[in-house]
């Protein structure tokens, strides 16, 4: 089943919400240090509500951790971003991908991005809007892999 990587999230109530969505489709979830909030904060955990005990929850202290799990488990890693070179929609997604997002206000770093197997964008008609909120755009994602998938039925 494919699992949702947040690298350096800073928002603690997207990252809940992200959190819940996790929990409602036994996704695993990774998040990569440094966060821009304490795994405790009371944002974080209301946007999660009661859920907190059904997300398969993994923090990595950093890139380097996190690529040291990647290594072992295997799997390609994609990259969602607003210059990513596949829609979403008609990306073929399999049941080993790592869909990898980055913070709210800088995206994924160019590193991370360089090590990603394929980059992927969520499309959007408003030119003058930048880019989806980060929860958002995990829900959309991770839906259609799933539905992609046969998880949906």
């Amino acid at each position: 089943m494919p699992q949702v990587v947040l690298v350096n999230p800073l928002i603690p109530p997207n990252t809940g919400n992200i959190a819940r969505t996790c929990a409602a489709t036994g996704t695993e979830l990774h998040l990569v240090g440094p966060l821009g909030f304490e795994i405790s904060d009371r944002y974080l955990k209301r946007a999660g509500l009661d859920y907190w005990p059904y997300v398969k929850l993994h923090y990595h202290e950093s890139l380097e951790a996190f690529k040291t799990l990647h290594e072992q488990r295997g799997g390609r890693r994609l990259g969602f971003s607003v210059r990513g070179n596949y829609n979403y929609a008609s990306f073929q997604y399999r049941v080993d991908d790592w869909l990898l997002f980055g913070s709210e206000t800088t995206g994924l770093p160019p590193e991370v991005i360089s090590s990603c197997d394929a980059t992927v964008y969520i499309p959007m008609s408003q030119p003058k809007v930048r880019s989806l909120n980060l929860s958002v755009s995990v829900a959309v994602a991770l839906f259609e892999a799933h539905r992609q998938l046969g998880y949906l039925e």
